[in-house]
Formats: structure tokens, sequence, C-alpha cells
């Protein structure tokens, strides 16, 4: 019905969390934003520019773009939008993490793995609570962040008493990477939006 509307439908792979199976991967620092914090107002621009980048490029393959595609599309957030955040934050409605890769003994990372390079963010009401906008800059896929930022959200909403942790996936490819960090398919998410090519 949705697409006979004229509407675009993606077919998302659903998942729930299985408490039982929640792991955090190794390899990953990741930092919560603290809504008291003198850097929010940063935290929440990098947060927002990290999933500009890494849904510009879909899928889970590595690529090419990185930090300095992240830093130029880093803008301000206005007043209004920081308030909601906080005030979301506050009201233990949101949470969000940044990622970045453990620092190794030697070498130092390279200038594509430095920085803020995955995010995402925890939507609750109630007892039930959606993890959303996880993304992780192409440079530095495949190295576990996608499922450490997955796990720490989870792991963020159950000791906050949630009973019901959820997202959906934009592929099955990438319905794996929750799959290793505890959540497992119950079925599809159908999520219509305004068709770029009208029908009428």
């Amino acid at each position: 019905m949705a697409r006979s509307a004229g509407l675009a439908v993606l077919e998302a792979p659903l998942l729930v969390l299985d408490p039982s199976a929640l792991v955090t991967p190794v390899g990953a620092d990741l930092r919560f934003l603290d809504a008291e914090a003198p850097s929010f107002a940063d935290d929440v621009a990098v947060r927002r520019a990290v999933g500009a980048v890494g849904f510009g490029a879909p899928g889970t393959s590595t690529g090419l773009p990185g930090p300095k595609d992240r830093d130029a599309v880093v803008l301000p957030v206005s007043a209004e939008e920081l308030a909601d955040e906080r005030r979301m934050m506050r009201a233990g409605r949101r949470a969000s993490v940044l990622g970045y890769l453990s620092p190794q003994p030697s070498p130092p990372a390279e200038p594509e793995l430095q920085g803020v390079l995955a995010s995402g963010i925890l939507q609750r009401v109630d007892d039930v609570a959606e993890i959303a906008g996880v993304a992780t800059l192409p440079t530095a896929r495949r190295r576990g962040l996608g499922a450490a930022v997955t796990a720490a959200l989870a792991r963020y909403a159950l000791d906050a008493g949630v009973e019901l942790v959820f997202l959906s996936a934009g592929s099955d490819d990438i319905a794996r990477i929750y799959a290793r960090a505890g959540f497992r398919r119950v079925g599809t998410a159908c999520i219509a939006t305004p068709s770029i090519f009208p029908t009428a």
C-alpha cells in the first residue's frame, strides 16, 4: 500500500537484543556524551558528522572517506537543538556514544584512523529503547567499532532498566554486525519515505 501511494519502502532486518548474548567487542575506546561537559556542543557536532559520512557510504566495506571528510562536515549545532539534546539526556530518553580505536603501543595511529571514528544513539521510551544512527567512517570499518558502539548502548539500556532493546539494520550484511553484539533477527521493518521518483 505504501509503494502504491508513491513512497519508497526500505525493508530492513528488525533485531532485538538477547541480554544473555550481549558481548562487548575489544579494540575500541568508547565515550558517552555528557550533557554537562564543556565539550558537549562539539561532541554532538562530531557525532552528526560521523553519521553523515558513514551513511553517505552505506554498507560494511572499507573505503576512502575518513577523518578529513568527517571534519569537513562538522557544523555548528543550534542552541535550540543542544537544549533539546540536553533535555532528552537528562530525562533518560537519549544516550550517545563516540567510538575510537584503542591506542596501540606502536606505531601511532595513521591519520585515517584518528579521532572519532564511529558513533550511535539510544532512544528510550519507558522500558523500550531503540539503537539508531550507528555509523563508522569507511576507513575504519571492519575493526569492530560498530559492534562495540552497539554493545555499549545496549548495556547502558539494560543497566537503566530497559526491558526491550531493538534496532533495524540497513541490510543483511549490517545485521550480521549487530548479531555479533548479541542481537537476533525477529522480522522485517518497513521504512517508508517519499520517493525521489514520484509515480504521479
